[in-house]
């Protein structure tokens, strides 16, 4: 597979949006429909769902391990998009944390435990993901949607680098 870039490398992508919020359980409806709302004006309406899995599982985690409910959301466009998410194109989101401990996530996950399967649900989901620690410190986990970059269902970690 292909290495994709950091979601940190902004220069490349067609359109951001970012922001800074707290993921607190409660907001996440309402965080939902903001990402809904933005990749609906993209003209990435088909990935709204997958996106909104893999936006709530990424704030969950931020909110269960991160110890601070601070993070930045960022979505972007990625290149070989043009009305949508074309040939080559996609959509990345990420959320960046505080906290340096990365994502372990578990080949099968335990159905019947009342956690440890989000990053599952987002390897299922999400054409590629992968994490990094960032510079001035936590750590930024990403997933890509719409690349058709492998077959779904078989996205694993891309890249994960310590460092800048």
């Amino acid at each position: 597979m292909k290495h994709l870039p950091s979601p940190e490398v902004t220069s490349e992508a067609r359109e951001t949006y970012r922001t800074q919020l707290l993921a607190a359980p409660q907001r996440f409806a309402l965080i939902r429909r903001a990402v809904g709302a933005q990749l609906r004006l993209w003209g990435y309406g088909d990935l709204v769902a997958d996106a909104a899995l893999c936006v709530t599982e990424l704030l969950s985690n931020v909110h269960r391990h991160a110890g601070s409910d601070e993070c930045e959301l960022t979505l972007e466009a990625l290149p070989g998009s043009s009305g949508g998410h074309g040939a080559g194109g996609g959509l990345r989101i990420a959320v960046a944390d505080r906290s340096p401990v990365m994502p372990r996530p578990e080949a099968e996950p335990d159905w019947c435990a009342e956690r440890g399967r989000g990053m599952y649900l987002i390897s299922r989901t999400a054409d590629a993901w992968g994490a990094s620690l960032r510079p001035a410190g936590g750590k930024v986990v990403w997933a890509v949607l719409g690349a058709a970059r492998r077959p779904r269902g078989t996205a694993g970690p891309v890249a994960e680098r310590v460092g800048p």
